[in-house]
C-alpha cells in the first residue's frame, strides 16, 4: 500500500460511506477495475477510524447533548431531553450489531463477486425509488416512534451485504416510514457511530492478534486523514442537500455503476 492508494482508497471510503452508494461495493469493485492490491484489514480498520473521527466532529453537538442527556436518565433525572433520542439509537443499533457480529464476514466473502455487486446496486437503487414516491415525508427527527426506529435498525442489519450501502438502507427504511430527507439522513448517521465503532473495535483486537510492520504506518495515518476530511464534507453535503433535493442522484449513479460492472464482467474486460 503506498501513499497515492492511500489516499485514493480514504477518499472513495469517506464519501461512499455517507453517500448511500454501498462504501464495501466501492473498496472492492476499485482494486477490482485497477488491479490495486487489496488494502487488508489494517488499512480497513483505519479507513474506518477516519469516517468515524468525521462522524463525530460533525454532530459532536448531538453527542455531547445526547450522552448527556443520557447519563442524567442513568442518574434519574427525568427531565433529560435528548435521553429518549438516545434510547432510540441504542434500540436501533441492536439488529445491525448482532447481524455484523455473527454474519459479516461469511456474508462479505460470498457475496463478494462484482456481478453480485453490481445486482444489488442496481435493485437496492429501485427500492430507494420506491421509497421515494411512497413515502410522505412527513415525519422530523422529533416523532420518531420506537417502531420506526426499530425497523430503521433492521434495515441497517442488510447492509453488510455488499452494494446495499449502511446509508442508502437507513435513508431508505426511513423514507419508507414517511421520515423526511434530511430526518431519515441524521438518523442514519446516529446509528452509523455505534456500528463503526465496533467494527473499529473488533478488527484492532484482530490486527493486534497478527501484529502490525511499521511501513504501513504511514499509509495508514494517510488514509485516516483521507477519509476523514472527505467523510466530512460528505455528511454536511448529504445534510444540506436532503433538505431541498430527493435522492435520484444516487438512485441514477447505482444504476449507472451497476450496468457499468456487469458490462466490463460480462465483456471479458475484467
Amino acid at each position: 500500500m503506498n501513499i497515492f492508494h492511500a489516499i485514493v482508497f480514504g477518499a472513495v471510503q469517506g464519501l461512499t460511506e455517507f453517500l448511500p452508494v454501498s462504501s464495501t461495493a466501492h473498496l472492492i469493485l476499485l482494486p477490482w477495475f485497477l488491479h490495486w492490491p487489496d488494502p487488508g484489514l489494517a488499512f480497513d480498520v483505519a479507513l474506518h477510524l477516519g469516517t468515524l473521527v468525521a462522524l463525530l466532529i460533525y454532530f459532536r453537538a448531538d453527542w455531547i447533548a445526547l450522552i448527556t442527556s443520557a447519563l442524567g436518565l442513568i442518574r434519574g433525572r427525568r427531565k433529560a431531553p435528548d435521553a429518549r433520542m438516545a434510547m432510540l439509537i441504542v434500540a436501533a443499533t441492536i439488529p445491525g450489531a448482532a447481524v455484523g457480529a455473527l454474519f459479516e464476514h461469511k456474508v462479505e466473502d460470498a457475496l463478494r463477486a462484482p456481478p453480485l455487486i453490481a445486482v444489488m446496486l442496481i435493485a437496492m437503487a429501485l427500492i430507494l425509488v420506491a421509497a421515494e414516491i411512497l413515502g410522505r415525508r412527513k415525519k422530523s427527527l422529533d416523532e420518531i416512534s420506537w417502531g420506526d426506529a426499530i425497523t430503521i435498525g433492521i434495515a441497517q442489519a442488510f447492509a453488510i451485504v455488499p452494494g446495499v450501502s449502511r446509508s442508502g438502507s437507513t435513508i431508505t427504511a426511513g423514507l419508507f416510514l414517511n421520515m423526511k430527507r434530511d430526518a431519515a439522513a441524521r438518523f442514519s448517521f446516529y446509528l452509523s457511530a455505534p456500528i463503526i465503532a465496533g467494527a473499529v473495535a473488533k478488527k484492532t483486537l484482530d490486527i493486534l492478534k497478527t501484529g502490525l510492520g511499521l511501513e504501513q504506518l504511514t499509509p495508514l495515518i494517510v488514509g485516516i486523514i483521507s477519509a476523514g476530511i472527505i467523510g466530512y464534507l460528505a455528511i454536511a453535503f448529504l445534510m444540506r442537500y436532503l433538505q431541498t433535493h430527493n435522492t435520484f442522484l444516487f438512485v441514477v449513479y447505482r444504476i449507472a455503476l451497476g450496468i457499468v460492472v456487469l458490462l466490463a464482467f460480462w465483456s471479458g474486460f475484467r
